[in-house]
């Protein structure tokens, strides 16, 4: 066999498994990708020792999972979230497990109201403190359309705008030439194409769960825009797909895939795997990339969901307009 033959069969397994969808997003994808040549390293030990990030949507699953893994590395991770008292049970859950008082706080905010993210990013920046890395993981699939306070449909308030948003508004904090952004998207975005002429999902009969896919769309869709928009500040940012994980979310909005699935689920812990390692792995992988297990996917794989330049251009106008931004 030749020297770059191991190489090459394991980026063939991995494409094959990538793919064909439901091997790849199982626990079954990870554990077969883990023991393929050329798997990624895994962050040093104490990787963000000294560091800060913020999560949004902390308080259970996958957000919960990342600020006990961030805080396992040594960062003082800050839990953004709607309901407090929970919050401060995971915070407590965090310093009792890395054996380190402070290494998670609560901070108050409402990803999808865009007053509640102006408030929350004035407070953050009034704290002076510096941070490594940005989490946006906050989500909801709404059985029914629903608005925001600023009257906009939930899921894209909720996955787009509320985290563009903020994330402009902490560019100050964001460490220059090393703060991360990571957008956690989802497989069900490879359904749907980018909603450029209905945004605002006020045509046809509404879904929740294919608001939810047309959001997670725009999230990766806005990848490149929002790479170059940030570019200068050296913050880069990467979208990550955790697979098909268990958590209470999923097993609450989608009960019958969620029961169907479920001896082949991901852990929480396999769900963040990419997320943590985007996060805190050296040298910083790629920018303005879509990340499943470690490494780079496409961002589309039907036809019909890939969106055109025009598509891309209208959609980000309607996000700026929103927030208030200049495209």
């Amino acid at each position: 066999m030749s020297p770059g033959a191991p190489e090459a069969l394991s980026h063939l397994v991995d494409v094959a498994l990538d793919r064909t969808v439901a091997p790849g997003f199982t626990s079954l994808g990870l554990a077969v990708r883990r023991r393929l040549p050329g798997w990624p390293a895994d962050p040093r030990v104490g990787a963000l020792a000294g560091r800060h990030v913020a999560v949004t949507g902390a308080t259970s699953g996958l957000g919960r999972r990342t600020a006990h893994d961030l805080a396992a590395l040594g960062a003082t991770v800050h839990l953004v979230v709607r309901d407090t008292t929970r919050g401060e049970r995971v915070a407590a859950e965090v310093d009792a497990a890395v054996g380190r008082e402070g290494a998670a706080r609560v901070w108050w905010c409402d990803v999808a109201d865009l007053e509640s993210v102006r408030t929350f990013a004035g407070r953050f920046l009034a704290a002076g403190l510096p941070l490594r890395g940005l989490v946006h993981n906050a989500g909801a699939l709404p059985a029914e359309r629903t608005e925001s306070p600023q009257g906009h449909e939930l899921t894209q308030a909720l996955h787009v705008l509320g985290p563009v948003l903020m994330t402009e508004l902490l560019l100050p904090a964001l460490e220059p030439d090393a703060g991360r952004v990571v957008l956690v998207t989802s497989g069900g975005m490879y359904t749907q194409a980018l909603p450029a002429d209905d945004p605002e999902y006020l045509e046809g009969a509404y879904s929740g769960s294919v608001a939810y896919a047309r959001s997670k769309r725009g999230q990766v869709e806005l990848l490149p825009v929002l790479t170059e928009r940030w570019r200068d500040r050296g913050v880069t940012v990467h979208a990550t797909h955790p697979g098909w994980a268990r958590t209470p979310g999923l097993d609450a909005s989608l009960p019958a895939f969620s029961r169907a699935l479920r001896p082949v689920l991901r852990t929480d812990a396999a769900g963040t795997d990419t997320t943590v390692w985007v996060l805190a792995s050296e040298p910083v992988p790629e920018p303005g990339r879509l990340w499943h297990d470690r490494r780079p996917r496409p961002t589309s794989v039907l036809p019909t969901t890939r969106p055109t330049l025009s598509d891309r251009v209208r959609y980000w106008a309607w996000v700026a307009r929103a927030v208030g931004l200049t495209p």
